[in-house]
């Protein structure tokens, strides 16, 4: 064995082993996808060292209020970033104060970067963490240890990695989400609106997906793709209507300029809010008129390595208060990102919220936030 392998850690090697893993398999995987070249090259560079770079200008702050006076009222949403067990073999420890936050709202939105099966088919590359799996048992603890109750929760399956265990794997995932009785969206064979009651409230949700790690063939029928709002039919009348993207560039905690045009696009179409994911790190808040954007929510639950670089494990609840009242019915009355981090403990990760941490690793991470979000926040 070469003398410099033989001076790093058995752990080191692993990770190392890993990355070129993932690698391989990633540009494997690009050959039947539809990202673009520039985008391929630096998809390694860019997961070991999130970026800052990018046009930071024209957003808003991490909370705010949009109706003055505030309404009698409210019904709650909460989003939350993508969910998978790649960086959990059992359920994540959970502050208290995260379970209280998602247990406030009437309604919790987070999108399933893992397919749901029993028993994974890439059954290598599932354990090196290159394709995605987790099991029924674990989505019903992980719920159970966030305190979301699976009534109040609704996954999009409109992700790149909802084909991570082939088609098969797709059909057993809408199928174990039945079976645990929670709602999902982002699928073809489901309405591109999809309408749910949230409180005294109509809302409808339109889930989609810009990428794809398989070919269009096998998307096609089963994910929704369809990001033109122009096209969405306008069928039953909804008090608000709120797009779920995975989109722009994994990350980079800035979106990209064809992101926030898109963005626009949505908003001119009557969409006024929009939560998206895919960036794996937090990314800014913009309102466009009535509309408010969060373009990245970051990672609920880690879908990276475990030993994920520390900007990666910094995630976002976005909480939005949406008016209930007769003459602002359906506006946004009132929203706030609050962030949290996932630690390492075992073979899980620990959510807290960053105001519970100290030290270098609050300052660090505080930092990070003040400049995605500026210092008004």
């Amino acid at each position: 064995m070469p003398r410099l392998v033989r001076t790093i850690p058995n752990e080191a090697l692993r990770y190392i082993g890993r990355i070129v893993y993932r690698g391989s398999s990633f540009r494997y995987r690009l050959r039947v996808s539809n990202y673009p070249l520039s985008y391929k090259l630096s998809w390694l560079p860019r997961f070991l060292k999130p970026t800052l770079g990018g046009d930071a200008s024209g957003f808003a702050p991490a909370a705010g209020t949009m109706i003055e006076p505030p309404p009698g009222r409210t019904a709650r949403l909460a989003f939350v970033g993508d969910i998978s067990a790649v960086a959990n073999r059992s359920a994540p420890q959970c502050d208290p104060a995260i379970a209280t936050l998602l247990g406030s709202a009437d309604l919790v939105v987070g999108n399933c970067e893992s397919p749901v099966v029993e028993r994974p088919s890439a059954a290598m590359g599932t354990k090196l963490g290159t394709r995605h799996a987790m099991t029924e048992r674990f989505l019903a603890e992980a719920l159970a240890a966030v305190g979301v109750s699976r009534e109040k929760l609704v996954l999009s399956l409109a992700n790149n990695h909802v084909l991570d265990q082939g088609v098969e794997g797709f059909d057993k995932t809408v199928a174990a989400l039945n079976r645990l009785g929670i709602r999902s969206i982002g699928t073809a064979a489901g309405d591109p609106v999809e309408c749910l009651a949230v409180g005294p409230l109509t809302i409808g949700f339109a889930a989609f997906t810009l990428w794809r790690n398989a070919g269009a063939a096998a998307f096609a029928g089963r994910v929704s793709m369809q990001g033109d709002p122009a096209r969405w039919p306008r069928g039953a009348a909804v008090d608000l209507t709120c797009a779920v993207p995975h989109w722009d560039w994994e990350f980079r905690h800035f979106p990209q300029a064809a992101t926030r045009a898109l963005a626009r696009q949505l908003a001119a179409q009557g969409v006024e809010l929009i939560a998206g994911h895919h960036a794996h790190v937090v990314q800014p808040v913009e309102r466009i008129g009535k509309a408010l954007v969060a373009y990245g929510l970051g990672d609920f639950l880690g879908t990276a390595f475990a030993r994920q670089p520390w900007p990666g494990r910094i995630g976002g609840i976005l909480t939005v208060d949406v008016s209930a009242d007769a003459g602002t019915r359906g506006a946004i009355a009132a929203y706030r990102l609050h962030p949290f981090i996932r630690l390492r403990a075992g073979d899980h990760e620990r959510l807290v919220p960053v105001e519970a941490l100290e030290g270098a690793l609050r300052q660090k991470v505080t930092a990070r936030f003040v400049a995605v979000f500026g210092n008004g926040n």
